[in-house]
């Protein structure tokens, strides 16, 4: 095994065990205050730290890991994590909401280091001429992360009601500290470190095809979580019916087959020449919510409606996600190839933003329809952004 593949295996176990955590995390806070009376919005908000730091982690993040190694900013996440995850470990009467925010800030801040440092750590094992290995590496990376992130929530929904919201926190600081150990003795200390010290002035791109791609990014994931982070679990149990356990298993089977469609995504969009077609799969994925949302309007059932849209959407996005994945590692520069990445996902955590605070919000207000018809509208504009993508020439592996 050669040391590019010993290196991608490490990155990627990181990766993994992160993403198992972030997501029963989420899943964890979102149920468990449900249960406590918290009004959608009111949840929405606990996660507005959460999303505001990945803003402002992601910008300064690319910065650092150029300067400093991906090595240590990806170790600095794990490290967040298993703190934030224990200021969530105390007694139930000093979970006050800005002691919950403050937790999912630092949530924040570690997960998008340890992305930032992931996605840009692959680009510097993959030679530039290699595209086609390149786009199949990252999408098997983000395929999995995002499997495994279903896990998280299936397993989030486990924890609750086996161990209750304590131990199941306390449990997985635990098990991310030996990842975190593990990590310090494995990763290769100059990863991803810049031969010329990046100024400060730089984490802004000066890229026209990253800055395009990054606005498209937002666009995409404010469209997926105006519906999906809030709106929608608190819709399948209060509507639906469904208890907990089954809210988190549905969930957890939408994300790991989302995950699975991502690592698949070059067998369906092919690696030949030219630009993949992104505008078109962002086109396509823009009608499901309307329909999903029509369906809804005239009186169709809402269980195959909701369930059924909800699976096409999954693959569709899964699609849109993964091509996205590829193109910000390919466009990147090669040296400080973490500025490039770093502004890219800053986009991506102001998209979350955008749809987490519209989904408390909009679902308590006007229900779930309207959440729908904004997603596809916020789809509609990635659409037309993905338009104006330069050509980019995919080499086969």
């Amino acid at each position: 095994m050669n040391a590019a593949i010993r290196q991608y295996l490490v990155i990627t176990g990181n990766y993994w065990a992160f993403t198992l955590t972030d997501g029963a995390l989420r899943m964890l806070v979102v149920l468990h205050f449900h249960q406590l009376g918290y009004s959608p919005l009111q949840i929405a908000l606990l996660f507005v730290f959460y999303e505001f730091f990945g803003v402002v982690t992601n910008l300064l993040g690319g910065y650092l890991g150029a300067r400093m190694g991906l090595n240590r900013t990806m170790n600095i996440g794990l490290f967040l994590q298993i703190a934030a995850l224990a200021m969530l470990a105390v007694p139930a009467t000093m979970l006050s909401v800005p002691w919950v925010m403050a937790a999912q800030a630092m949530s924040g801040i570690a997960k998008d280091l340890n992305k930032m440092s992931a996605k840009s750590g692959i680009k510097l094992l993959v030679p530039d001429e290699q595209q086609g290995t390149l786009y199949k590496w990252v999408a098997i990376l983000t395929g999995s992360k995002n499997t495994l992130k279903g896990v998280g929530f299936f397993l989030g929904g486990v924890l609750l009601m086996s161990v209750g919201f304590t131990g199941a926190v306390l449990a997985m600081a635990v098990a991310l500290g030996l990842v975190w150990l593990a990590s310090l003795f494995l990763l290769k200390q100059e990863l991803g470190k810049s031969t010329a010290k990046p100024k400060f002035r730089e984490i802004l791109s000066k890229s026209r095809a990253i800055n395009v791609l990054s606005a498209a990014r937002m666009f995409l994931f404010g469209a997926r979580d105006v519906w999906f982070v809030v709106a929608l679990p608190v819709y399948l149990h209060t509507v639906f019916g469904w208890d907990f356990w089954k809210v988190g298993g549905f969930m957890a089977t939408w994300v790991i087959g989302y995950g699975f469609i991502q690592a698949m995504a070059p067998r369906i969009t092919g690696t030949g020449e030219g630009k993949q077609p992104v505008a078109f799969w962002a086109a396509a994925l823009a009608l499901v919510p309307a329909a999903i949302a029509f369906g809804l309007m005239v009186g169709w059932s809402p269980q195959f409606v909701v369930v059924g849209g909800l699976l096409l959407f999954g693959i569709l996005f899964a699609i849109n996600s993964s091509l996205h994945s590829y193109l910000i590692v390919s466009y990147a520069r090669g040296d400080g190839v973490s500025l490039d990445v770093g502004f890219y996902y800053m986009s991506n955590a102001a998209g979350r933003l955008l749809g987490t605070i519209l989904s408390g919000w909009v679902y308590q207000v006007y229900g779930l329809e309207a959440c729908l018809w904004i997603s596809s509208g916020l789809l509609a504009a990635a659409a037309l952004l993905s338009l104006m993508l330069p050509e980019r020439r995919v080499a086969r592996a």
